[in-house]
This record gives structure tokens, sequence and C-alpha cells, in this order.
């Protein structure tokens, strides 16, 4: 069952810096959503268990730095992906998504039934 608000996007070309409060490793965005972005090709020594982290996304002449809390990780060999929340948005960072974010038509009188 999927528990997400907002729905995953696959990216390209989003270069993320990850910083867990004693290193600091390059990864490669590999999706995103409003609150949340997974993280794929991080080295292992990333300490996944560090309760928050510090990101900066770089990408298609924008850079966002944002607070995160990380909900997953998985070791691929020597490297690590993973899945984190974001603890506070910023509002660049929301529009951004929301310009890759599938139309709905939310037609208002199609939902009424008589």
């Amino acid at each position: 069952m999927e528990k997400r608000k907002f729905p995953r996007m696959l990216m390209a070309d989003l270069q993320v810096d990850v910083s867990d409060g004693i290193g600091f490793f390059p990864g490669v965005v590999s999706d995103v959503s409003r609150f949340g972005i997974g993280i794929s090709d991080l080295p292992k020594k990333l300490d996944t268990a560090a309760k928050k982290m510090t990101i900066v996304i770089s990408g298609q002449g924008e850079h966002f730095k944002m607070n995160v809390r990380p909900k997953w990780a998985v070791r691929d060999g020597m490297r690590k992906n993973v899945g984190v929340e974001i603890s506070n948005a910023p509002w660049g960072w929301t529009e951004f998504v929301m310009g890759y974010e599938p139309v709905v038509d939310k037609d208002v009188w199609g939902e009424i039934r008589l």
C-alpha cells in the first residue's frame, strides 16, 4: 500500500552533496517528491544512522540547501542508496518539484453526484 501524499518523480542531471555532520559526500538524486528524496551513489562510509543531515542539490541552474532525516538506506557494494525526508522544504524546492508533478484534472463539477 502506497503511503505517499505526493508522487515520486524520477530525475536526471541533479547532483547532491550530503553532510552527516562528520563528512561531506557527493551523490546523485534518483527521485524526488515535495518532502522526500532518493539519493544514490553515496559512499558506504556516510553515517545513515545520523538523526539529521544537510544536503545541497545542484542542477538545471538551481541550488537547494535543506535539512533532511534519513528514512532508509541500502548498501550496493561499495556504495549506498538512501531515502531522506525533508524536514523543512524551502518554497523554491516545492515550486521546482511541482513543475515536474503530473497534472491532475480537478473538475469539481465532475465530482458531484445527484
